[in-house]
């Protein structure tokens, strides 16, 4: 996606222009818009890409992944009137983008490969990890007496004899 607004395919990975966002818009919904260019990528009711400024309707794009680490994209606002195939963005061999409505899921054309350039991962929190201020004021934190302390207000947490 360059700056002008124009859509085309490259075999250069290391394009800035090739790096885009997948903001999630719903149930595997998906808005496409350029790192650089801060465009989104829409597809308007002839099946032909534009980039749009502002996010709209046309720029929510179904998208699934096959068995094979294939993805797709489809309009989620478009598809053939008479079968309701779906409209898939696609690139040809030259990297020139293709009209929604000649682009078939099976086909190489409708297939991408997203590259992870950032990937967060966070760890759940545990109940053995909870840490809590000292009372000495040090403000370095100390591990908790136990998780079931912290959870009953601090206090003394209840033995087996206390249970019977």
């Amino acid at each position: 996606m360059q700056p002008d607004g124009t859509i085309d395919g490259t075999k250069d990975e290391d394009s800035t222009y090739a790096v885009f966002n997948l903001i999630p818009v719903g149930l595997r919904v998906v808005a496409i818009q350029g790192v650089q260019t801060k465009l989104y990528l829409a597809m308007n009711n002839e099946g032909f890409l534009y980039t749009s400024e502002q996010f709209t309707s046309e720029c929510k794009f179904k998208e699934s992944v096959f068995e094979n680490y294939y993805v797709t994209y489809s309009s989620m606002a478009y598809r053939q009137q008479a079968s309701g195939r779906a409209w898939y963005l696609g690139l040809n061999k030259e990297g020139g983008i293709m009209k929604g409505n000649h682009v078939k899921k099976n086909k190489a054309a409708a297939h991408f490969i997203p590259k992870p350039l950032k990937v967060a991962m966070y760890r759940e929190p545990s109940l053995h990890d909870l840490t809590e201020l000292s009372r000495s004021g040090s403000g370095t934190p100390t591990k908790s007496r136990s998780a079931s302390a912290l959870l009953n207000g601090g206090g003394k947490s209840p033995s087996n004899n206390d249970l019977s």
